[in-house]
C-alpha cells in the first residue's frame, strides 16, 4: 500500500523536476558518467562527490534532483505485479495515477501456467511497457517496479492471495525469477526495469497486519519463508526487496538484520532494499518499538533498508530524523554512504548516467498495449486457465444455443495492482462469437427496500439515496450481488450505478467497488421477524478510528446515513425478480448452460482485509444449483483471485473451469478453452480445501510443521490438490531412470490431440530424525507433445537438493536415508515411482552441555519467539502459564547443573518426558530490570543420564535466551 496525502509546500521546495533535455549536465569527464568503468567505480565516485546532505536526500523515496551534477529525480515504486498498474504524480498532491495498459492474469495465474519461459516474455512486456510510460512522464513512471510479490500463498484467506504465486516456495521462486529476468531484460550490465521483491518476510495476514507478530520456528523460516526470496536473488532476478509491516518473531521487519546480511549474501549484485509505506513511522507509532524517529531510522539503516517509504514526497521528516541520529551517533557518515550507494547502484544499471542513456532508452510509448502484447495477454490468460473437472462436456462444439449466466459473465475486473483495462472481451463476449444463439442474464437478485416505519422506499433520485419514494419504480430497485462473507453490492436499477457511503451521507454514484477504503459493501442480515438491516461493511469500517456506527439509518429529511445496531432501520426486502429462477429459465432454453460466478477483488478480501471463508457467496451457490437442475449440460466458470470451496459443484457439474481475473483478454481466453482452440494445460498452485473448517482456527499460525498447513504438511483430504490441472488429452509415464543425479523418464501423449503436460517432480524423505514434507516439489517441465508423440522429460536432482534445516546444530544437512521419487501430474496423482539412497548424516544426539539457543527447540506449545535485541536475536518467551519447549534426544551425562541466560523475571522448570513429566529442578531469575538486560541464572539438578527427551518450561514474564545442563 502506498496510500498519499497532500503534498506539503516544503516538499514541493524539496522536488526539483529532472533536467529537461538539452539542460545543463554535469561535466561528463566526471569517471561516474563512463559506462566503461566498473559500476563499482563509478558509483564510488559519485557518491564521493556529493555532500553529506545530498546524500541523505537519496534515502527517501523521492530522492530529489541535484542539479549542479546534472542528477535528476527519482522515485522508486511504480507498481507492476502483472502489467503497468499505478504511480504516484508529486506535481498533483501525489495523485494516484493509474496506467492503462496491458493486463495480464493476476500472479496466482501466471504461476498456474508452470511456464517459466512464458512468465519471462511476460515480464519482458511489462517492462517494456512501463520504459514507455517513462518515456512519456519519467516523473511519475519510475523504473524502480515493486514486484514481484513471493510471499508464499499459505493461507487462502489472505486478502493478497491473489498477490502471490503459489504455496510452494520451488514454485514461486522459479515463477519471481521468470518473471523478473523478463522485468530486468537480457543486458548483461544494464536493467530495463529494477524489480523489486515482496515482502520480506513471512507475511500472510492483513488484519493487524502491523502490529501482529508471526511466530516462526527456525526450520519454517529456513525452508519456507526465505526460501523463494533466496531463489530470484540467488538467481539475479531481483534488485532488492520490500520489507513486510508485520513484526517476525518479535522484532518489525523493517528491522530486520536479514535485509542487510542473508539477503545481500544471497545476490551477487549490491541491493537496494526499501520500506513499505509508513512503515518507518509504525516503528514510532503502531508498534511502539523505538521512542524517536532518529533511533527508528538509525535502526532501519543499519538493519539494511536504503529507501523510507514514508511522508509521501516529502523528504524532510525522513532527513531530519536521519540527521538526528548523525548528530547522536546513532549512525556514521559511512553508514549514509553505503546506502546512498545501494539507491544510486539501480539508478546506473538503469542507464540514467551513461551518455546515451543506456540499451533501452530508445523504448517508446507506442509499446503500451501493442498488438503483440495483446496476443501474449490473451495466450497467457488461455495457459493461467485450470480446468478442475470435465465429464465428457468440454470441449464445447461451435454453433449450438448457450445460456451464459451469472453475476461475472458480462463483467471483467482489474485489481488494487493491477491497471485500467484498455477494452474488454467478457466470457460473454468470448462465447457470442463462437455460439449460434445467446442468451443471459446476471443471476442477481432485484429487491426493493422498504421503511416499515414510514412506508416509503429507498430510492436513488439525482444520485442521492434517500428513503423517501412512495412506490418501488426503477429508482427504489437495486441488483443485489452476495460475493461471499456476507458481503453484497447494491446496484441501482434507474442509473446502474453501485450504492456507496462516500463519507456519507450515502449515494449511488459509483460503477464499481473501488478506492482504498471501498465503501460499496454491506450485508443485509435477517432480524427474523421478516424484516432486515442494513450493515455497512465498508473497509473503512474495520479500521480503529472508525466508531461502532455502521448500521443504515433513513433520518428525518429522508438522508440515509450511519448509526449504532440500536438506531438501525428496519426495512422489508421485497423480492422483485429472482434472479436465480431468472437464470435457471434462461438455461433451459438452452442447449449448453455456461454459470460464470467468482469474486470482485476489491470486495470481501483485499490488501489490509482478510477473509472469513472460502466459500462463494450464498446466492451464487444457489444459482449453480439451480442452473444444474435446469440443464444438465451445466459447466462452471470461476473467475476468482484465490481458491474457493465448491464441494457441491465438484460433484454434480459436468466440467468446472478456473481462471484468476486474468486482463481484458480474459473472454478470449476462457473461450479459446472451453471451445478446444487451446487444450487446457493450467495447474494450481495451492491446495483447494473441501471446506474453511480444513484450514488452522486463524491466519497467524505460520508454523507449518506443527499445524499442518499446505500440501507439504496437511493430511486433509483437498478439494483439488496442489498441482492438479486436467486436459483434453492423456499422458503416458514411462519407467523413471534415477542415475548420477538425474532423473529421467519418457512421457507420451497417449491421447488424440496435441497438449501441454505439467510433468512434477516430487520427493519424500523415509526417515529423519524430524518430521519431514508428505512429499516436496523438487522440480517440473512443461513439456508440449502432438498426439502420440514422446519426449524425454530429465531433472536434476543431486543429494545437496534434499537438504533440510537442523534446528540442533542450525544449518543445512542431507541426511542419510532412502527417498522416494515420486514422478506425476499433480502433487496427489503420482504416475511413477522410484527411490533414492542418500548417503549423508546422522544428525547426533543433543549436546546440552554447550549453551545452546533456547529458539532450537524440538517442539512447543504456548509460546512465542520475541527478539532478543532490537538489533539482532531470537528468544523464547511464554506469554501464559504451562508454555512449554522440547529438546529432543539430549545426551545427558549426569548433569547437576543448569545454566540459562535469561531476562526479565521469573521461573524455568527443567523436566524429563513431557512438559509434566519428572521435575528435575528449577530455576528462578530475580528482575532483571528490563526485557533487554540479560542476566544468567542457575539450579541445581537432580541426577539422571541417557539419552532422553528435555523440557523446559519458562514461567511467563521471562525470556530464554540460552542454557546448558553441565
Amino acid at each position: 500500500m502506498r496510500f498519499r496525502r497532500g503534498l506539503t509546500a516544503l516538499a514541493a521546495a524539496l522536488l526539483v523536476v529532472p533536467l529537461a533535455p538539452g539542460a545543463a549536465h554535469a561535466d561528463p569527464a566526471y569517471p561516474f558518467r563512463d559506462p566503461t568503468l566498473p559500476l563499482a567505480t563509478r558509483v564510488d565516485d559519485l557518491v564521493g562527490r556529493l555532500t553529506l546532505d545530498e546524500k541523505i536526500s537519496l534515502l527517501h523515496q523521492y530522492q530529489p534532483a541535484i542539479p549542479r551534477l546534472g542528477i535528476g529525480l527519482f522515485k522508486t515504486g511504480t507498481e507492476a505485479l502483472h502489467g503497468v498498474a499505478w504511480s504516484n504524480d508529486h506535481r498533483d498532491n501525489s495523485a494516484k495515477i493509474d496506467a492503462t495498459a496491458t493486463v495480464f492474469p493476476q500472479a496466482v495465474g501466471l504461476a498456474s501456467t508452470w511456464d517459466p519461459a512464458l512468465i519471462t516474455r511476460v515480464g519482458e512486456a511489462v517492462g517494456d511497457e512501463l520504459r514507455g510510460f517513462h518515456a512519456q512522464d519519467p516523473v511519475v513512471w519510475g523504473l524502480n517496479a515493486w514486484a514481484p510479490v513471493v510471499n508464499l500463498l499459505r493461507d487462502p484467506r489472505w486478502g493478497r492471495n491473489e498477490e502471490g504465486y503459489s504455496e510452494d516456495p520451488l514454485l514461486s521462486g522459479v515463477i519471481a525469477t521468470a518473471y523478473g529476468e523478463g522485468l530486468q531484460g537480457d543486458d548483461p550490465d544494464h536493467l530495463k526495469v529494477a524489480p523489486t521483491l515482496k515482502h520480506y518476510a513471512a507475511y500472510n495476514n492483513e488484519t493487524l497486519r502491523d502490529r501482529t507478530s508471526s511466530n516462526v520456528p527456525q526450520r519454517v523460516l529456513n525452508e519456507y519463508d526465505r526460501k523463494p526470496f533466496e531463489i530470484a536473488l540467488r538467481n539475479g532476478a531481483a534488485t532488492g526487496a520490500m520489507a513486510s509491516y508485520n513484526l517476525i518473531n518479535g522484532r518489525p521487519a523493517t528491522v530486520d538484520e536479514d535485509l542487510g546480511t542473508l539477503l545481500r549474501d544471497w545476490s551477487d549484485q549490491r541491493l537496494f532494499n526499501v520500506s513499505d509505506a509508513w512503515a518507518p513511522t509504525n516503528l514510532t507509532g503502531s508498534q511502539a518499538y523505538f521512542v524517536t524517529q532518529a533511533e527508528a531510522n538509525a535502526a532501519t539503516i543499519k538493519a539494511g533498508l536504503d529507501s523510507f517509504t514514508v511522508n509521501d514526497a516529502n523528504g524532510a521528516p525522513t532527513v531530519t530524523a536521519i540527521k538526528e541520529a548523525l548528530a547522536q551517533g546513532l549512525l556514521a557518515e559511512s553508514d549514509i554512504d553505503a546506502s546512498a550507494g545501494n539507491a544510486l547502484s539501480i539508478r546506473f544499471r538503469l542507464g540514467e548516467f551513461d551518455p546515451d542513456g543506456g540499451p533501452y532508452a530508445g523504448i517508446t510509448p507506442s509499446v503500451i498495449d501493442s498488438p503483440a502484447h495483446r496476443a501474449l495477454a490473451r495466450e497467457t490468460a488461455g495457459e493461467a486457465s485450470v480446468l478442475l473437472k470435465n465429464s465428457g462436456i468440454l470441449p464445447l462444439k461451435a454453433g449450438g444455443s448457450v445460456a451464459v449466466v451469472g453475476p461475472t459473465a458480462d463483467k471483467l475486473y482489474s485489481d488494487w495492482y493491477g491497471g485500467q483495462l484498455p477494452y474488454r472481451v467478457s466470457v460473454l463476449d468470448g462465447v457470442t462469437e463462437r455460439a449460434s444463439s445467446v442468451a443471459t442474464s446476471t443471476g442477481s437478485d432485484r429487491i426493493a427496500l422498504k421503511d416499515t416505519a414510514t412506508g416509503r422506499y429507498v430510492a436513488a433520485l439525482d444520485g442521492a439515496v434517500l428513503g423517501t419514494a412512495a412506490e418501488a419504480g426503477p429508482a427504489a430497485q437495486f441488483d443485489s450481488v452476495d460475493w461471499g462473507d456476507g458481503v453484497s453490492t447494491l446496484r441501482n436499477v434507474a442509473n446502474g450505478k453501485l450504492v456507496t457511503y462516500a463519507w456519507g451521507p450515502f449515494v449511488a454514484n459509483s460503477d464499481e467497488p473501488n478506492g482504498w477504503f471501498v465503501q460499496q459493501q454491506f450485508k443485509i442480515e435477517d432480524q427474523g421477524d421478516g424484516t432486515v438491516v442494513l450493515r455497512y461493511a465498508g473497509y473503512e469500517t474495520q479500521e480503529p478510528w472508525f466508531p461502532e456506527t455502521d448500521y443504515v439509518t433513513v433520518g428525518a429529511d429522508g438522508n440515509l446515513t450511519l448509526g449504532a445496531a440500536s438506531a438501525a432501520t428496519r426495512f422489508t426486502r421485497e423480492l422483485l425478480v429472482d434472479g436465480v429462477a431468472e437464470a435457471a429459465a434462461q438455461a433451459k432454453k438452452a442447449q449448453t448452460a455456461v454459470v460464470v460466478v467468482g469474486t470482485d477483488p476489491f470486495v470481501a478480501g483485499r490488501e489490509a482485509h482478510d477473509r472469513v471463508s472460502t466459500d462463494l457467496g450464498a446466492r451464487q451457490e444457489a444459482l449453480i444449483k439451480a442452473v444444474r437442475a435446469a440443464n444438465p449440460r451445466t459447466v462452471v466458470v470461476l473467475q476468482s483471485s484465490y481458491p474457493q470451496t465448491v464441494t457441491w459443484a465438484q460433484q454434480h457439474v459436468p466440467g468446472i473451469l478456473w481462471t484468476t481475473h486474468a486482463g481484458a483478454e480474459t473472454g478470449h481466453a476462457v473461450a479459446d478453452v472451453l471451445y478446444g482452440d487451446v487444450n487446457p494445460s493450467g495447474k494450481l498452485t495451492q491446495t483447494w480445501y473441501s471446506s474453511t473448517a480444513q484450514l488452522p482456527d486463524d491466519l497467524l499460525q505460520y508454523d507449518i510443521i506443527s499445524t499442518k498447513q499446505t500440501y507439504l504438511y496437511s493430511d486433509a483430504k483437498p478439494l483439488y490438490a496442489f498441482g492438479h490441472g486436467l486436459s483434453y488429452t492423456t499422458f503416458r509415464y514411462g519407467v523413471p531412470v534415477v542415475k548420477n543425479g538425474k532423473v529421467s523418464l519418457t512421457v507420451t501423449n497417449a491421447g488424440k490431440r496435441a497438449g501441454d503436460e505439467v510433468v512434477q517432480l516430487y520427493t519424500h524423505q523415509r526417515t529423519s530424525r524430524d518430521e519431514t514434507a508428505n512429499k516436496q516439489l523438487r522440480g517440473f517441465r512443461k513439456v508440449s507433445l502432438a498426439a502420440g508423440r514422446s519426449t524425454t522429460v530429465t531433472f536434476d536432482l543431486k543429494p545437496s537438493d534434499l537438504a533440510r534445516w537442523d534446528q540442533t546444530r542450525q544449518r543445512w544437512v542431507v541426511e542419510t536415508s532412502v527417498h522416494d521419487v515420486l514422478l506425476g501430474s499433480s502433487s496427489s496423482d503420482i504416475r511413477q515411482r522410484a527411490t533414492l539412497a542418500v548417503k549423508g548424516e546422522t544428525v547426533p544426539a543433543r549436546d546440552l552441555s554447550v549453551a545452546t539457543r533456547a529458539e532450537t527447540f524440538d517442539a512447543y506449545a504456548g509460546i512465542r519467539l520475541l527478539d532478543e535485541s532490537k538489533a539482532s536475536g531470537t528468544v523464547v518467551g511464554a506469554p501464559a502459564a504451562g508454555g512449554w519447549i522440547a529438546f529432543e534426544d539430549a545426551a545427558l551425562r549426569g548433569g547437576t547443573t543448569f545454566t540459562a541466560r535469561a531476562s526479565g523475571a521469573g521461573t524455568i522448570e527443567v523436566r524429563l518426558g513431557s512438559p509434566t513429566g519428572r521435575l528435575l529442578g528449577t530455576a528462578t531469575l530475580a528482575d532483571t530490570g528490563g526485557v533487554y538486560t540479560y542476566a544468567t541464572v542457575t539450579a541445581a539438578l537432580a541426577r539422571f543420564s541417557g539419552r532422553q527427551d528435555v523440557y523446559l518450561v519458562p514461567g511467563p514474564g521471562l525470556r530464554l535466551a540460552t542454557f546448558s545442563i553441565n
